[in-house]
């Protein structure tokens, strides 16, 4: 039986800061046990380039979120909102994206 206490999605975003395609992308590279220079070269970008996104220091378009998503076996669509959210963020619009595909 575990002994950790349960942290709620509250104190996690005050701790850390709301969700970002940078840290969807770390979680999932870690989770996969994998080094960022081994995801770099993967997508297709440099190392510096990676930690960069990680960081939150770089963007991505809602196009190579998608690419990232396939490469990683992601939910396109949880990567592209993330995508959205952080530039309406850096940008400081007051905004909350939700995605629905179209046929």
């Amino acid at each position: 039986m575990s002994t950790k206490k349960f942290v709620g999605v509250e104190s996690l975003i005050a701790e850390f800061g709301p969700m970002t395609l940078g840290l969807l992308v770390r979680s999932m590279r870690e989770a996969q046990e994998i080094s960022q220079q081994q995801l770099a070269r993967k997508l297709k970008i440099s190392r510096a380039h990676l930690c960069d996104i990680e960081k939150g220091r770089r963007l991505v378009s809602p196009e190579r979120a998608c690419k990232f998503a396939k490469t990683i076996k992601a939910p396109e669509s949880t990567m592209i909102q993330l995508a959205i959210q952080d530039i309406l963020r850096v940008a400081k619009l007051p905004y909350e994206v939700h995605l629905k595909r179209v046929s």
